[in-house]
């Protein structure tokens, strides 16, 4: 099959074709599934690599970052094409650690179908079901692969049971193993009882209404047709089959590129995802022509010592040629989606290139329903849409993970500290799933991340790619005081050092208030004991002062403050002296008063499987939640409770390891309640 201008694909060639003769198929799995040794298998059962693991130059084909290896796992997505057939095959390759879960999710919207990597020896984890369950929502055709037939406790027929009772019914093997080979179950050499089971499931699915009463009737229905139709199901997302393969021994690698191939859907066949003007007002919907309008999306931003920003882009429609202007649009936000800011610019496509691991295959255009490499786009981010300028549009897009673990960091030096924030602006536009935070309450600065090891490779990152070394402080929960009674408080202010002095005189009564209720002030002056132009300025200074905190620094809340009488001069009074008098006048009610510290609640949502609901709910309440309740979400539980902030720093961490990575929770702020004494007076004092 040639492309339109006539060129024939071979083993070798990484070219662009036209769009029905490209396959995007990402590997999903748990780590150590054996995912990227099989994508190694794959290109080198094509020619595409002289030998597992390199090229001809030697380099890596994928896990090229220093950081990857000093981890010893996949961190990010790598992509290698290879060509099976005449059809050009991506393979999007995903890391399997929870922590990393946001380059699956963007491996996924790369990709038309998917991969399920399972290892023969091991079970289906929680999270490998949630990951189906997200595929499933979006209808994206999906086979298992059974790795690892080699292995010493490989049992492929329990690893089938297994993924069958996690994935449903319609989990079917469409070959059977025979020693060193695999013969397909709807050939006329096997006849068994799952080649019976497959064949109705064929069956069901086909839509040919008649073809059930044939088989029914007892009618030997073609092997053609059964094929046919089962690559039609499989296309639909109706069927799921399941090929074992070995990665080292080769079984089953010839079958697996062919249902890739013949089975998995090419570009035009999958719906784009949604499309809208930068302004969120919806349009229609591109198809996959080379020859139309571009659109083409930015999946993963990765900094090359030499290259600067290189951008891994996705093209929907139309074609990428270098030195042509684009439009960038990120429109996280305005979609209600964590992210980047919106924004959106021009720029000039740089070189590019096929992926292909560590190593570049430089092209002159990148065309619908393929991935490419752009160079030198500084401002596009991960999830920016790019189009024409004359015509600019925005893909919706992808939900990522919430980063519930924080870290704060400092700067390890001046010299790091004057890099710090171009490092971290640049590490954030490559990696959504990470958010910076500058907390004005506490003053820290903070990386928001899925987990332990997504902290270690950011920080890594840092310095490895920018220079920028820091180290890791212990997380402030931003505390709040609040006095419990009634007092009364009085401030002077009084200098006198040549010209004129200071004078202002204050007296105020204060009463907390509802929680929540925030501030109210109000003069019961009277006699014009206080001049009315300086009433506000007595307010001021209150506000100030309930600013800096009465007891430990912390901000005051929830309080009236009643000026009831003062003094002034005629000459020495101004402003600044009582703002002032205020500001001292609430100190000295602050000393007659009892002052408690107040720690912030969030609501919490844990969603896990039945079988974790009484753990996940006794460690919330050893957290010093309060349980509001459960409620049933399809075939797993929420559990739902208000916990303290500095209960839950580490509870992404901590679910992670109770429920086997299977739970998930989300939190969003509650309110503020009085701390117990016990831990109040370890509070230390507030840091300006």
């Amino acid at each position: 099959m040639g492309d339109k201008n006539g060129r024939r694909a071979t083993d070798h060639d990484l070219s662009a074709l036209r769009p029905d003769r490209i396959r995007n198929v990402v590997l999903v799995g748990p780590t150590q599934s054996g995912k990227t040794s099989l994508v190694e298998a794959l290109l080198h059962h094509t020619g595409a690599i002289s030998r597992p693991g390199t090229v001809a130059d030697g380099t890596t084909v994928s896990d090229h970052e220093d950081v990857e290896q000093a981890h010893g796992r996949s961190v990010s997505l790598s992509v290698a094409p290879l060509v099976h057939e005449g059809v050009k095959v991506n393979l999007v390759d995903t890391p399997g650690f929870a922590d990393f879960v946001g380059e699956v999710r963007a491996g996924l919207r790369a990709a038309d179908c998917a991969l399920f990597v399972i290892a023969s020896h091991e079970g289906v984890d929680d999270s490998t079901r949630d990951l189906w369950r997200e595929c499933a929502q979006v209808g994206m055709p999906r086979a298992l692969v059974l790795t690892k037939l080699d292995h010493a406790r490989a049992d492929v027929d329990t690893a089938l049971a297994a993924a069958r009772s996690a994935f449903g019914e319609k989990v079917l093997p469409v070959y059977v193993l025979e020693g060193d080979r695999l013969t397909g179950l709807l050939s006329g050499a096997t006849d068994d009882p799952r080649r019976g089971e497959l064949v109705e499931a064929v069956i069901e699915e086909s839509e040919d209404e008649t073809l059930m009463d044939r088989y029914v009737g007892g009618e030997q229905i073609d092997e053609k047709v059964l094929v046919d139709d089962l690559e039609t199901a499989i296309a639909h997302a109706t069927l799921f089959p399941v090929v074992p393969v070995c990665a080292t021994t080769g079984v089953g690698l010839g079958e697996l590129l062919d249902l890739c191939v013949r089975a998995f859907p090419s570009p035009p066949e999958h719906a784009p995802p949604d499309l809208f003007t930068p302004a969120g007002v919806a349009v229609e919907p591109v198809t996959c022509d080379p020859a139309g309008p571009l659109v083409a999306e930015v999946v993963k931003t990765s900094s090359d010592h030499y290259l600067g920003r290189v951008s891994l882009v996705r093209v929907f429609s139309g074609a990428l040629r270098p030195d042509v202007p684009v439009h960038v649009s990120g429109h996280f936000a305005s979609f209600g989606t964590a992210g980047h800011e919106d924004h959106d610019e021009d720029e000039r496509v740089g070189a590019l290139a096929h992926p292909f691991g560590a190593r570049q295959v430089p092209t002159d255009q990148v065309v619908a329903g393929d991935i490419g490499l752009v160079a030198r786009l500084s401002r596009a981010e991960t999830g920016d849409t790019l189009s024409s300028t004359d015509d600019p549009r925005v893909l919706r897009p992808w939900e990522m993970p919430d980063p519930l673990l924080p870290v704060a960091i400092e700067a390890a030096s001046r010299s790091d500290e004057d890099k710090l924030s171009a490092a971290l602006s640049r590490l954030a536009a490559e990696d959504p799933s990470l958010r910076v935070e500058h907390s004005a309450e506490t003053g820290q600065l903070l990386l928001w991340v899925m987990g332990e090891a997504h902290a270690e490779v950011a920080l890594e990152r840092l310095r490895q790619r920018y220079g920028v070394t820091v180290t890791e402080v212990d997380v402030v929960v931003p505390l709040r005081e609040c006095l419990l009674g009634p007092a009364k408080g009085h401030g002077r202010h009084v200098k006198q050092s040549g010209g004129h002095g200071q004078y202002a005189v204050c007296d105020i009564e204060v009463e907390p208030l509802p929680e929540g209720s925030g501030f109210a002030f109000e003069s019961r002056v009277v006699g014009g004991s206080v001049p009315r132009q300086f009433i506000p300025s007595v307010e001021k200074g209150v506000r100030q002062q309930m600013d800096r905190g009465v007891r430990l620094g912390y901000p005051v809340v929830d309080l009236r403050v009643v000026l009831v009488d003062g003094k002034a001069h005629s000459v020495d009074s101004s402003d600044m002296a009582f703002q002032t008098a205020g500001a001292l006048a609430l100190k000295d009610a602050a000393e007659g008063a009892t002052v408690a510290m107040l720690e912030p609640y969030d609501e919490v949502s844990v969603l896990v499987s039945d079988d974790h609901v009484g753990s996940v709910m006794s460690d919330l309440s050893a957290r010093r939640g309060r349980l509001l309740g459960t409620e049933q979400a399809d075939d797993r539980t929420v559990v739902r409770a208000i916990v303290p902030q500095r209960e839950l720093l580490r509870y992404a961490v901590d679910l992670r390891s109770a429920t086997h990575g299977a739970g998930t929770f989300t939190r969003t702020f509650a309110h503020y309640e009085p701390m117990p004494e016990e831990l109040a007076v370890a509070v230390p004092r507030r840091r300006t």
